[in-house]
C-alpha cells in the first residue's frame, strides 16, 4: 500500500493508491477516516482494481480547514484529486455522509462517475429537528473536544451486540474518532446539516448503481437505501445481514461478495469476463 499527500483545493489530502486496472474511489462517511476501508482493499486489488481511499478534509490525516466547508468542497476536492491522478472515471463507492458526496458528483460532475455504490446511506436532506442536533454538537465538539462526537455515534455505528462479541473492533473504531481534529469534525457536521435533497435527482441517474443496506443498522434506517434503490431505474439492491452501519467491518465478505459481483459486470478487468461490458 502506498500513501500519499496532494495539495488539493488549499488543503493537504492523504490518500491510499493501491493496484492497478479500473479505478475505485472509496469515499468514507463520518466521523471515520480511509481505515474503515481495510477490508475491502486487498479482495479489490486481487480482482484487477486500483483503489484510490482518501482522507477527507478534516479526517484523518488530511489537513483540517478553519472556514466552512459543504458537500460541494468534499465533492471538489474528490474530482482534484482525480484530475491529480490523471483519472477521468471511477467507480464511486460512497459509505454514510460519502453517499452524500456521490450524489454531489452524480449531480455536479456525473462524467466522473463509471458506476455508483451507495453503501448505508440516505438520499433525504436533514428535517430541522436533525438540523438542530447537528448544530448542538457541533457546539459542544467545539468546547469539548471530539470525544463529545466519539461517544454520540459509538453506540449506534454497530449491530446490537458486535461490541460485545468483537470489542477490539469498537474500541479500534472510536480511536479514530476520538483522534480527529475538532475542526473536521465541526465542518463536517455542519455540511451535512446544510446537504441538499438528494431524492428528487434519483430518478435522473442513469448511471450504472448499487445501493447496499444493513439489517440491523442503528444510525441510517434500512427504509433509506429501499428508498434509495426504488428510485434509481434499474439500480441493483443488496442487504447485508447482521450488520449495523459500518457493515463493511462487520460483515466484509458479504460487502465485498456483493461489490466485486457488480463490479464485474460495469467495470470488468483482464482478471474478468471481458464479454460482460458497462451497462450505461
Amino acid at each position: 500500500m502506498i500513501t500519499r499527500h496532494a495539495f488539493l483545493n488549499g488543503a493537504i489530502c492523504t490518500y491510499d493508491d493501491i493496484g492497478s486496472g479500473p479505478t475505485v474511489l472509496l469515499m468514507h462517511g463520518f466521523p471515520l477516516n480511509r481505515t474503515l476501508w481495510r477490508p475491502q482493499q486487498a479482495d479489490l486489488v486481487a480482482a484487477g482494481y486500483r483503489v484510490i481511499a482518501p482522507d477527507l478534509r478534516g479526517f484523518g490525516e488530511s489537513d483540517e480547514t478553519d472556514a466552512p466547508c459543504s458537500m460541494d468542497q468534499f465533492a471538489d476536492d474528490m474530482v482534484a484529486l482525480l484530475e491529480h491522478l490523471d483519472v477521468d472515471q471511477a467507480v464511486v463507492v460512497g459509505m454514510s455522509m460519502g453517499g452524500y458526496l456521490l450524489f454531489n458528483l452524480l449531480e455536479r460532475y456525473p462524467q466522473r462517475v463509471a458506476a455508483a455504490v451507495f453503501l448505508v446511506t440516505r438520499s433525504v436532506a436533514d428535517d430541522e429537528a436533525a438540523r438542530l442536533q447537528r448544530l448542538r454538537l457541533a457546539e459542544d465538539c467545539r468546547k469539548y473536544g471530539p470525544q463529545t462526537v466519539a461517544d454520540r455515534f459509538h453506540p449506534v455505528l454497530f449491530a446490537p451486540g458486535t461490541l460485545e462479541t468483537r470489542p477490539k473492533l469498537g474500541e479500534e473504531v472510536y480511536r479514530w474518532m476520538v483522534n480527529t481534529g475538532s475542526r473536521g469534525l465541526v465542518a463536517g457536521l455542519l455540511a451535512m446539516r446544510d446537504r441538499r435533497d438528494a431524492t428528487p435527482l434519483l430518478s435522473c441517474i442513469t448511471t450504472p448503481t448499487l445501493v447496499i443496506g444493513a439489517s440491523e443498522d442503528q444510525a441510517c434506517p434500512l427504509e433509506h437505501a429501499r428508498m434509495i434503490a426504488n428510485g434509481i431505474s434499474g439500480s441493483r439492491f443488496i442487504v447485508i445481514e447482521d450488520a449495523g452501519h459500518l457493515a463493511n467491518l462487520e460483515q466484509p465478505n458479504q460487502v465485498n461478495h456483493c461489490l466485486l459481483d457488480f463490479l464485474r459486470q460495469v467495470q470488468p478487468t483482464p482478471l474478468n469476463d471481458g464479454s460482460i461490458g458497462c451497462t450505461c
